[in-house]
């Protein structure tokens, strides 16, 4: 059984890791957003047309993608300690940890369980913090 530092220094690690990913996504994806002309352009589309629709399913995306690619970095770091044996048993229990449904902990070993804990209070968070980028996002456009 690992000691407990070795755990919280794991997730430490996970955690920064997954604040430095969100974070450039994030701010990556509002650079790319806040152009002059992309401004100019948002402040002409209604919520509702085809434009408005698409931006915001592009945002979206974006943001699932962004906690996909995070639950996919602690799915193989449960593989890599051998917390969890099998692809799909470790990508359900990081998932199911991120969102922070939590399912139960019968998939992980008892050793590194306090990962997974870990793993659901980033995920509450950096959840959060999507879910306040996407109404600013939203916020852009003008509702006509």
């Amino acid at each position: 059984m690992p000691p407990l530092i070795a755990q919280f220094a794991v997730s430490t690690m996970m955690a920064v890791a997954c604040v430095v990913i969100h974070g450039v996504g994030l701010f990556s994806l509002a650079r790319a957003l806040r152009t002059e002309a992309a401004v100019e352009r948002l402040k002409r589309i209604a919520p509702l047309s085809p434009r408005g629709v698409a931006f915001t399913l592009g945002i979206v995306v974006a943001i699932l993608a962004l906690h996909g690619l995070e639950i996919w970095l602690f799915t193989f770091v449960y593989l890599g300690l051998g917390a969890i044996s099998g692809l799909e048993d470790a990508l359900y229990f990081s998932t199911i940890s991120y969102s922070t449904v939590g399912y139960n902990d019968t998939h992980i070993d008892p050793a590194w369980r306090l990962l997974g804990a870990f793993q659901s209070i980033l995920g509450m968070v950096l959840i959060g913090w999507s879910t306040a980028f996407f109404f600013r996002m939203l916020g852009r456009i003008e509702a006509h």
